[in-house]
């Protein structure tokens, strides 16, 4: 995606460069003389507000992302995170009072944002959903969703746990109301076919929620598979299987350093992968196209960025990706 945004942008350069050239002076070709260049048009600044505060691994990728694609095209980004809806709501209200050229947000609690949503639409501002809350993103009044179909990674996630002879499955639940997080356990019942448990883990509390994914494959032995919904909460299942002595098989949703290593090493078997790198390229470079040339993208369905899945046969090229931020 990142070298179809370039060649848009080098075509169009072209072209104006091109329609410059094509009559002289006057006196010289016989042409009108050229008019002048419109004036170049103030940089666009965009808000990027997601649900995720500083230090998640995750959506330090989809900064990445964002800061990549402003760095490209020449625009501002201000990215902002809150797990807070209200907080985040306001986030919104203040970009809205700002007249940013367009709002970037993750909706994982959709009713606590969409009045802060419908403000910035009612003000003409454009609406790039990311993430989470993409079957409502068309409702509030978004001109495009960017993502995975949580649905579908998590059917697939159990389908693969299935595969591998997993029969009874903990589904870790790290954010409280996340629709997403929701989703993904349900698929991945549809997926398996089996038996799936949820627990809730605090993802602010790490050493807790090995503490109690420990104490829950302790405590029901027959518990044969573990699936994690964050990658920092990987970590901390694949330690609570190894110090409590568990055979359960883990797999996980989302990638960070610790855990494309550890499905090298075999200690994950596999990691679902949406390419959050892309959830903060993709709405800069469609918000840039949408100002300079009113393109939209999508038809008015979301633009998948996943599942895709990491395993042990890629895990070492993703790695090398991984190490530089950008997966």
């Amino acid at each position: 995606m990142k070298w179809t945004a370039g060649l848009v942008i080098v075509a169009a350069l072209g072209f104006s460069a091109l329609t410059g050239c094509s009559s002289g002076p006057a006196g010289q070709g016989g042409g009108e003389p050229a008019a002048a260049p419109p004036p170049a048009a103030e940089a666009a600044t965009f808000a990027v507000i997601t649900h995720a505060g500083s230090g998640d691994a995750f959506w330090d990728v989809v900064k990445n992302g964002a800061e990549a694609a402003a760095k490209r095209y020449g625009v501002t980004v201000n990215y902002q995170g809150d797990g807070d809806p209200a907080r985040q709501s306001q986030l919104i209200d203040q970009a809205v009072s700002q007249k940013v050229d367009g709002v970037v947000v993750s909706m994982a609690n959709p009713d606590a944002l969409k009045e802060a949503v419908g403000k910035a639409v009612a003000a003409g501002i454009p609406v790039i959903t990311i993430n989470s809350g993409g079957d409502r993103s068309r409702e509030f009044g978004a001109i495009t969703h960017i993502g995975q179909s949580e649905d579908v990674a998590g059917r697939g996630a159990g389908e693969k746990l299935r595969a591998e002879g997993v029969t009874k499955l903990l589904c870790v639940i790290h954010e409280a109301g996340n629709v997403g997080l929701d989703q993904r356990c349900k698929g991945a019942t549809d997926g398996l076919g089996g038996t799936v448990e949820r627990l809730q883990v605090d993802v602010g509390n790490l050493a807790d929620a090995t503490s109690k994914i420990k104490a829950r494959l302790q405590s029901d032995t027959s518990v044969d598979g573990v699936l994690a919904l964050n990658p920092a909460v990987a970590v901390a299942a694949r330690d609570a299987i190894a110090d409590g002595g568990s055979k359960a098989r883990l797999a996980t949703f989302d990638l960070s350093a610790d855990v494309v290593a550890a499905v090298r090493d075999g200690e994950i078997l596999f990691a679902v992968d949406q390419q959050q790198y892309l959830q903060g390229w993709l709405p800069i470079t469609f918000l840039t196209l949408y100002r300079d040339n009113l393109n939209t993208v999508g038809g008015g369905l979301p633009v998948n960025t996943g599942p895709g899945f990491v395993t042990k046969d890629n895990a070492a090229q993703v790695a090398e990706l991984a190490q530089s931020g950008t997966r």
